[in-house]
């Protein structure tokens, strides 16, 4: 849910011809890690251009989604983009913003329901220690298959027992076999509830 201004409307900023945004609620200039922040924290703003009034808030968000790939931080795939590119213009086009915005909303409510059937299942129980780990190791899995990520699929990664020297012992490929199938288990109760 996105947070508004405190008159409920969203917060104002305003970008000159200088390429500058000022928050007018703050009354301050600000960047566009500023924007990418509180888009995170679900602050509503919409971005005018302050000499015509146009509301120029998608091209600004395009602009920090830019931004953030060209750091490395690519959450985007080369083939969705191509895929995306040959929608343009496509008898489908109108419908693919409605589909999208489907998918993440539906993906971001997957993500809770998931985090918070895992926290409410164990949070009084002894297996409250084993449910944090097991989140941990889903949190790592989904990490490791975002394009770029080391341990990602078409990169290489070291182990870790590779770089310490150390071997796994049977008691730790046992604990990580039993991690596994409770992860499993998990999985399969969220599909359920989902």
């Amino acid at each position: 849910m996105k947070k508004a201004a405190a008159d409920g409307s969203p917060v104002i900023i305003k970008k000159y011809a200088n390429r500058r945004l000022y928050n007018t609620e703050t009354s301050s200039y600000i960047t566009l890690e500023h924007l990418a922040a509180m888009t995170r924290e679900h602050r509503d703003f919409k971005v005018v251009d302050a000499k015509t009034d146009d509301d120029i808030t998608h091209n600004v968000l395009t602009q920090i989604i830019m931004e953030e790939e060209s750091r490395g931080q690519t959450l985007l795939p080369v083939s969705f983009l191509r895929q995306l590119i040959t929608l343009y213009g496509d008898s489908m086009q109108a419908m693919v913003p409605g589909y999208l915005e489907a998918s993440m909303d539906s993906f971001r409510r997957n993500q809770e329901q998931f985090k918070t059937a895992v926290e409410g299942a164990f949070a009084h129980s002894p297996f409250a220690e084993i449910a944090k780990r097991n989140l941990a190791m889903f949190e790592a899995a989904a990490h490791a298959f975002k394009p770029g990520a080391a341990g990602a699929p078409g990169t290489t990664a070291t182990p870790a027992s590779a770089t310490t020297g150390t071997a796994e012992t049977p008691a730790k490929t046992d604990e990580m076999a039993a991690l596994r199938a409770e992860l499993a288990r998990l999985q399969d109760k969220v599909d359920k509830l989902g």
